[in-house]
C-alpha cells in the first residue's frame, strides 16, 4: 500500500492509497483455496474441484469482497500509520476506471479532530444554588394534588347542572333515524366544560336535571376521525341519569390511600423527595450553565466544519418543526431564517465544548461501564417495534459512530459530574425563586456576551429568547460529548421507527453536541391546541364524543 498526501490545511486532510493489484489477487486467491474443499461441482470429487473451475464460479463475488475488505483494512491502515483521529467518516472513493487486474486507487479525504489542550481543574470554583423544601410548600403541593383529584356527589334532583358539574347520562346517536354503530352509551360520566364530546353537545345539556330526557342535534367535526360520520348532522336522545357537583377532597389518610399509599405522613414524604428532585434539577442546571460558560470563555480552538454543519442541520430541523406547529407557520420561519447566522454560531459552540468535554473525560479516564452501555441499548430500543428491536441492538454493536451518539449524554453528565467533584463549590440557600432568578440571568448574560463581535469574526449573536423562569428546567438543553466511543374513534399511531441504514464503520465517532447556555430557544409563541375532533364517553364504546 502507498500513500500519498495531497491536502494538509487546517484540519483538512486528503491522501491518495494505492492498492497494488497483485496484492489484491494474492487475496483473492487465498480466498479460493478457503473455500475450494466446500465447492461441489459434478464429475469431481467433493473438495477436489479445481482452483480456476472454483474462480470461474466464484471469483467476481470474491473480488469484490477482497476489494471492499482491502479498502477498508488500508483505510485502517492509514488512520493507524499517519495517527490520524477522523472527526466524521472519511470521504473514501474508487477510482472508476478500476477492473480486476490493475492497481485500486483511492482518494481518502476527511477532517480530523483538533489537538486541544486539557484544561486544568484545579481552580475551578462554581457556586451552588440549593432550594430547601419547607414543609408549607409540601403541604401546597399536596393541597394542588388534591385539587386535581376531584369528586362528585349526588346533586339535589331539583339541581340544575351547569359548567363545572358532572353528569351520568345515556345516550343513543342516529343519523336520518338510523342508528349509528358506536354511537350508543349508558352510565357514561360527562363533565360540562371538559371539551370531552363533540362540539355542541355539552352545551345543550346546560340546564339539565336528574331524570331529563333531551334530544340534542350536534355536527360532528369535518376531520372527525371515522369516516363515515365526517360532517354529518346526528341527533341524540339524552337521559340524564344523575346530576352531580364536585366534592371537597379532604386531604386525611384516606386521601392517601385512594393515591395508594399508607397514609398521609408516606404522601407527604414522597411528595417531598419529588420536590427535592425537581429543585435539585434546577440547581444542577444552573452549575452546569456555569462550568460551560467557564469552559467556553477559555477556549477557542478550530472546529471541524462538518461537525457544525451536522450539528447545525439538527437545530436547523428541530426549528422548521416548532415553526411549522406556530399559528402563522410563514412568518415564523422568516423569523428564524433572519437569524440564521446565529443558530449556526451556537452549533460551533455546542461542537466545541463538545470535543473539550470528550478530551478532559478521556484525560482523566472517564469512563461508561459496559453494564451501562447495555442499559441505554436497552432503553432506547424500547422505542422500535417488537419486532426491530434485535435489530437496533444489533445494529449499535455494529455501528461505533451510532454507538458513540447513544453513550454521549451520559458520557457528558459524568464528565460534568466528574468536574463539579473537583471544583471548589460555594453552596448557598436560595429561594426557588430566586434560583429561577439567576437561571434566567445566566440566559441573559451570555445573551449580552453574543452581542460583541466574535474573536474571529464569526457572525454577530442575537441575544437569546428568555424562557419564562417556571419552565426554565423544562427547557434544558439536552447535551452531548463524545465518549471513547370505538365505536372509539381509533387513535392514531405514529409510525414505527425503523431501524438505521448501516453506515461504513467510523474509526472515532463525533463530540457531540454539549449543553449551551446562550442557545437560542425555538419561537416561543405556540399554537393554540387544537380541540380534538371528538373523544368518547369511557363506558362504552362510541363516535358520540
Amino acid at each position: 500500500m502507498q500513500i500519498k498526501e495531497t491536502t494538509n490545511s487546517g484540519l483538512k486532510r486528503s491522501y491518495e492509497v494505492t492498492i497494488p493489484a497483485d496484492e489484491i489477487a494474492g487475496k483473492v486467491d487465498a480466498e479460493i483455496k478457503k473455500i475450494a474443499p466446500q465447492v461441489r461441482m459434478p464429475g469431481f470429487r467433493p473438495g477436489k474441484v479445481p482452483a480456476n473451475l472454483v474462480k470461474k464460479m466464484h471469483g467476481e463475488q470474491l473480488h469484490a469482497k477482497v476489494v471492499n475488505d482491502t479498502i477498508r483494512q488500508s483505510v485502517d491502515g492509514l488512520l493507524s500509520e499517519k495517527a490520524l483521529r477522523p472527526a466524521m467518516q472519511p470521504a473514501i472513493d474508487l477510482n472508476q476506471d478500476y477492473e480486476e487486474g490493475k492497481d485500486a486507487v483511492l482518494t481518502v479525504e476527511m477532517e480530523v479532530l483538533p489537538e486541544i489542550e486539557v484544561p486544568s481543574t484545579d481552580d475551578l470554583t462554581l457556586d451552588r444554588l440549593v432550594v430547601p423544601v419547607s414543609d408549607e410548600r409540601v403541604d401546597e403541593a399536596i393541597g394542588e394534588l388534591a385539587q386535581r383529584q376531584k369528586s362528585y356527589k349526588n346533586a339535589a334532583k331539583t339541581k340544575k347542572a351547569a359548567e363545572g358539574d358532572q353528569l351520568i347520562i345515556d345516550f343513543v346517536g342516529s343519523i336520518d333515524g338510523e342508528e349509528f354503530e358506536g354511537g350508543k352509551a349508558e352510565d357514561a360520566p360527562l363533565v360540562i366544560g371538559s371539551n370531552q364530546f363533540i362540539p355542541g353537545f355539552e352545551e345543550q345539556l346546560v340546564g339539565v336535571k336528574t331524570g331529563d330526557e333531551k334530544t340534542i342535534t350536534v355536527t360532528f367535526p369535518e376531520d372527525y376521525p371515522a369516516e363515515h360520520l365526517k360532517g354529518k348532522d346526528a341527533q341524540f336522545a339524552v337521559t340524564v341519569k344523575q346530576v352531580k357537583v364536585e366534592d371537597e377532597t379532604k386531604v386525611d389518610d384516606e386521601f392517601a390511600k385512594a393515591l395508594g399509599l399508607d397514609s398521609l405522613d408516606k404522601l407527604k414524604e414522597l411528595m417531598r423527595g419529588q420536590l427535592e428532585q425537581e429543585t435539585n434539577g434546577l440547581t444542577r442546571t444552573q452549575m452546569k450553565r456555569q462550568l460551560l460558560d467557564k469552559l467556553a470563555a477559555g477556549h477557542d480552538f478550530e472546529v471541524p466544519e462538518k461537525m457544525v454543519e451536522a450539528e447545525f442541520s439538527q437545530i436547523w430541523q428541530q426549528l422548521q418543526q416548532e415553526a411549522a406547529k406556530e399559528e402563522d407557520p410563514d412568518k415564523a420561519l422568516k423569523e428564524i431564517e433572519e437569524e440564521k447566522d446565529d443558530y449556526r454560531s451556537i452549533a460551533e459552540r455546542r461542537v466545541r465544548l463538545g470535543l473539550l468535554l470528550s478530551e478532559i473525560g478521556q484525560a482523566n479516564n472517564v469512563q461508561i461501564t459496559q453494564q451501562e452501555m447495555s442499559m441505554l441499548v436497552q432503553q432506547a430500543a424500547q422505542q422500535y417495534r417488537a419486532e426491530d428491536r434485535e435489530r437496533f441492538i444489533q445494529y449499535i454493536k455494529d455501528e461505533p459512530m451510532a454507538a458513540a451518539q447513544l453513550r454521549a449524554p451520559l458520557y457528558e453528565d459524568k464528565v460534568v459530574d466528574f468536574l463539579f467533584e473537583k471544583a471548589k463549590i460555594e453552596e448557598r440557600e436560595v429561594t426557588r425563586e430566586e434560583l429561577e432568578a439567576a437561571i434566567e440571568a445566566e440566559e441573559d448574560a451570555e445573551a449580552e456576551k453574543a452581542k460583541a463581535p466574535a474573536k474571529k469574526a464569526a457572525p454577530k449573536k442575537a441575544p437569546a429568547k428568555k424562557v419564562p423562569a417556571k419552565k426554565a428546567e423544562a427547557k434544558k438543553t439536552e447535551a452531548k460529548a463524545a465518549g471513547d466511543e370505538g365505536e372509539k374513534a381509533p387513535a392514531k399511531k405514529a409510525p414505527a421507527k425503523k431501524s438505521p441504514a448501516k453506515k461504513p464503520a467510523a474509526k472515532k465517532a463525533p463530540a457531540a453536541k454539549a449543553d449551551d447556555a446562550s442557545e437560542k430557544k425555538a419561537p416561543a409563541k405556540k399554537a393554540a391546541a387544537k380541540k380534538a375532533p371528538a373523544k368518547k364517553p369511557a363506558a362504552k364504546k362510541t363516535t358520540a364524543k
